[in-house]
C-alpha cells in the first residue's frame, strides 16, 4: 500500500489513513439550461401552428382582449354559412352532440364563435342559440382590435 507525503508540511508529518476530501455542494446547470433553450424555440416555431385554420375575416371592436389558461375550442362560420368545430366542418344539428364529446369540463367549458365579419347574422345567433340551449355557460363571440385611426 503507498502512502502519500505531504509536500508543504513544516514538521515532515506522513498522513496515514484515508484522505479526507470535502464534498462538492455545486450543482451544474449547463445541462438544464441547454434543455431549456431548446425547448423555447421549439415551442416558439410550434406556436403559431397551433391557431385555427379556417380562413376568416373577423369584425374589429375596441374590446379587450381576454386572459385565458387554457386552450377554448372554437365553432367558426365563414361567409357561406359553413360551420366548422375547430378544422372540422359540421351541420348545425352536429355542433351540440361533438361539443359534449370533447368537452373535458362539461359545460363549464369555454367555447368561442368566430363568425366572418360577412357571414349571416343569423346563422352565427343559431350557432350560439344551440351551443347556449345545450347548457354551455362560457360562451363568447371573437373579434380583432380595432386599430386606432
Amino acid at each position: 500500500m503507498a502512502m502519500s507525503i505531504s509536500q508543504g508540511s513544516t514538521r515532515g508529518h506522513r498522513r496515514r489513513g484515508r484522505r479526507h476530501h470535502a464534498l462538492m455542494s455545486e450543482i451544474n446547470v449547463t445541462p438544464f439550461v441547454d434543455v431549456m433553450l431548446v425547448l423555447l424555440i421549439v415551442f416558439m416555431v410550434a406556436a403559431p401552428l397551433l391557431t385555427v385554420g379556417v380562413p376568416i375575416e373577423l369584425p374589429e371592436t375596441r374590446a379587450n382582449a381576454l386572459n385565458s389558461d387554457t386552450q377554448p375550442i372554437t365553432v367558426s362560420v365563414n361567409p357561406q354559412g359553413q360551420i366548422y368545430l375547430q378544422e372540422t366542418e359540421i351541420a348545425l344539428d352536429e355542433i351540440v352532440p361533438k361539443l359534449e364529446a370533447i368537452a373535458q369540463t362539461g359545460y363549464e367549458e369555454r367555447i368561442y364563435v368566430r363568425g366572418d365579419r360577412d357571414a349571416d347574422y343569423g346563422t352565427v345567433m343559431r350557432v350560439m342559440a344551440r351551443i347556449s340551449s345545450a347548457g354551455f355557460r362560457n360562451l363568447g363571440l371573437v373579434t380583432l382590435q380595432e386599430e386606432e385611426r
